[in-house]
């Protein structure tokens, strides 16, 4: 396997030129018919190369959330390789947003789905849920070190939900969300200018000072947005961490289409927010 420049390397070098922006790619029936598109695959199909058409020479990094395209089946997810490829041949990173985890050869099959080179929906980095233990992460973990790859980890996120996981503190006194954390700044100890492996905090959480959120790594934020939550908010939710954070944004930009310079103007203007609120910590 002949690997990538590692992920966080991309990655920042992505955030310091476009801007740190990951819009998403969640083409749910409500946003299709928004579009005035069909519920269907040549409606999922014109929506995600709009997008990428749109977004993939322009912004850090693109996440196409692989529900929608999984509810219709193999044509769905051949409608996904495609978006994928295109969006990598274009400069975009790609974060495949599909949370696997499990143990064992299972989780090493989920990793080599999307982390090996070889794999039609290969990726440059994954989101994956650790709540089966973060050791049965291992296989990912490898994997994306081998392929030059990387690794978004749920560790605090923004659904009010989480928080009777996230929140629940072990023996030591210290909850899973650090815990969690921990395991993240291990994983990208020594690693310049950024470590491949991230977590996932919501940008809606508020203050979390109580958190150390400096993993070394990227800190993806859902939350911006139709959420509520605001780019000016970012430093006073992730401090000092504030330069390693990838904001995600999807209905605040892809409500704009299916016009490809409206949804281009709405991706600027909040990275342009961003970079002001990075900038100002």
């Amino acid at each position: 396997m002949s690997p990538l420049d590692p992920f966080g390397a991309r990655l920042r070098r992505a955030m310091d030129e476009r801007g740190p922006l990951c819009v998403g790619i969640d083409p749910h029936a409500s946003l299709l018919a928004e579009w005035g598109l069909d519920d269907d695959v040549a409606g999922l199909e014109r929506f995600s190369r709009t997008v990428v058409e749109a977004m993939a020479d322009r912004v850090a990094v693109l996440k196409p959330q692989i529900a929608f395209f999984e509810r219709f089946g193999s044509r769905g997810l051949a409608v996904l390789e495609r978006s994928v490829q295109e969006a990598r041949a274009a400069g975009a990173l790609v974060l495949m947003d599909a949370k696997r985890g499990d143990i064992g050869s299972t989780m090493a099959a989920y990793a080599e789905s999307f982390l090996h080179p070889d794999a039609p929906l290969f990726s440059d980095a994954l989101t994956v849920s650790p709540y089966l233990g973060y050791g049965s992460l291992s296989p990912a973990v490898a994997l994306a070190r081998e392929s030059g790859t990387g690794l978004f980890v749920l560790a605090l996120t923004s659904n009010p939900e989480g928080g009777e996981v996230q929140h629940a503190v072990r023996g030591d006194g210290r909850n899973i969300g650090a815990t969690m954390l921990a395991h993240l700044a291990g994983e990208n100890a020594g690693e310049e200018p950024l470590g491949s492996f991230g977590a996932v905090v919501g940008a809606t959480l508020g203050d979390l000072s109580s958190y150390d959120l400096d993993v070394n790594g990227p800190l993806l934020a859902p939350g911006i947005g139709a959420q509520g939550a605001r780019p000016a908010d970012l430093p006073g939710v992730f401090g000092a961490a504030v330069r390693n954070v990838v904001p995600n944004v999807s209905r605040g930009v892809l409500r704009h289409g299916p016009d490809v310079g409206a949804l281009r103007g709405s991706a600027e203007r909040f990275a342009q927010e961003i970079r002001a609120a990075v900038g100002a910590v």
